[in-house]
């Protein structure tokens, strides 16, 4: 027989199920809570860059930070005695009132909002002060202004900030003198004046503290961006060169570097065929995949043209194997062709040409610099390619002498190259003790 069940006890499961929904209604008001903040904060922002829509966010969170402590102290002046404090309530409503129009004036310009907000705390400081005194303190807080007008305007309008930092700290000194202690319009008691300069050096402390932290958190963030475009262009190893000593050239020698030129066959028929869009989209698979097995095999990507690619090995940093490199890649890089063309059904096939010997390197150019090879072997490698077959990986003499031991070449016989002459040249099909099946788009001519 089943023992009485209480009434009044809980289902099991029934706990456990009500904190789940109290859970999801929680994190669900907190999203919206955070959804509505955003669009608070992006108020009037719409229709301007990206850069300068930070700032407007700033400024925004600005003008609803000055809105709410302004209510505060409305409310808690009131409660110190409203016959008292009249004014002081009044200008505080004011402030209140004048921050809300922050957002909206944006449509006039991005710097509207920002001077809504300093000429209103310079204005509203000089008067606070005038009414409690300068023993109040408040008028530290033109510290917090001029601090504030970096970034509500930003750096680059100097011309506006710099007038702008003078004239809060003419207005601190002659709050300062105008009004010291018995000149003031408000007879305040001596421990609410206390009060209010505590109060006020803790703010103006805590707030020019957010602002540097706020302006330094920019320069860095600015500075990674910076340094993450340069090492997408240059080598690590260039990029810290270029860091340690700025202006100086980059120009370099190596005895010992290999270079590979690539190049899909029948391009111009190919883009005719499939328009631009599709195009584009196929060599950004394909230069994606090549860029990533450069990575893997340590070599350096050089630059893309069209549909033709470079890369190098044993530059800017020296290794002792950079043919090999070169060669494990180009057989990686026909693998990525044939699975594209299986994948696709586009028939796509490419030419690869590889060569080895000494180099220069070095950065060219200003603005739009890049890090760029010269040199016999570069020539001798784009060459190559051009005498290549659709599929196959074309080397010359000096890498065959490096790869002869580790991976399986045929040769190609001697051919005539411009501007190098007589050549012999060989095939290079696979690595030594690969599993892979031996695969040529290209049939091998002897």
């Amino acid at each position: 027989m089943e023992a009485d069940q209480d009434p009044n006890a809980e289902k099991p499961g029934a706990g456990w199920l009500a904190r789940e929904l109290s859970s999801i209604r929680s994190s669900r008001f907190v999203r919206r809570a955070k959804a509505a903040l955003r669009r608070l904060a992006r108020l009037g922002t719409s229709g301007y860059s990206p850069d300068i829509q930070r700032r407007l966010v700033v400024m925004n969170l600005i003008a609803y930070l000055i809105v709410l402590t302004t209510l505060g102290y409305s409310i808690q002046n009131y409660f110190m005695g409203f016959e008292k404090f009249a004014p002081v309530v009044y200008l505080n409503l004011a402030i209140f009132f004048v921050a809300l129009l922050v957002p909206w004036s944006h449509q006039f310009s991005d710097i509207a909002g920002g001077l809504i907000i300093i000429v209103t705390e310079y204005i509203a400081l000089f008067l606070f002060t005038a009414l409690l005194g300068h023993e109040s303190g408040l008028h530290l807080q033109y510290f917090i202004a001029a601090a504030a007008t970096f970034v509500v305007f930003g750096v680059e309008r100097w011309k506006l900030i710099i007038p702008m930092v003078l004239l809060a700290i003419a207005l601190h000194v002659l709050a300062w003198q105008m009004f010291p202690e018995g000149a003031a319009l408000i007879d305040a008691p001596e421990h609410v004046l206390r009060d209010l300069y505590l109060q006020a050096a803790i703010t103006t402390g805590i707030l020019i503290a957010a602002t540097v932290y706020y302006a330094f958190s920019l320069a860095e963030a600015a500075k990674a961006e910076t340094d993450a475009l340069l090492r997408a262009i240059l080598p690590d190893s260039i990029v810290e060169r270029i860091k340690k000593n700025p202006g100086q050239a980059i120009a370099d020698g190596h005895d010992h570097a290999a270079i590979l030129f690539t190049d899909i066959s029948g391009f111009v028929a190919l883009a005719r065929k499939l328009g631009p869009e599709r195009i584009v989209s196929l060599l950004n698979e394909i230069v994606s995949e090549f860029d990533a097995l450069a990575e893997v095999h340590g070599v350096e990507k050089i630059k893309t043209i069209g549909d033709a690619y470079m890369a190098a090995a044993g530059i800017p940093v020296p290794v002792d194997d950079p043919a090999a490199r070169l060669a494990r890649m180009a057989l990686d890089m026909q693998n990525v062709i044939e699975r594209l063309r299986e994948r696709t059904g586009i028939e796509l096939s490419m030419r690869v040409g590889l060569a080895s010997g000494p180099v220069m390197a070095g950065v060219i150019g200003t603005r739009k610099f890049t890090y760029d090879v010269w040199g016999d072997a570069v020539n001798l490698a784009a060459r190559l390619e051009n005498k290549s077959q659709p599929g196959s990986i074309l080397v010359c003499s000096s890498c065959h002498r490096d790869l002869a031991d580790l991976f399986r070449l045929e040769s190609h016989g001697v051919i005539d190259i411009k501007g190098v002459g007589e050549q012999e040249t060989w095939f290079l099909f696979e690595e030594n003790g690969s599993n892979a099946p031996v695969k040529s788009a290209g049939k091998v001519v002897h």
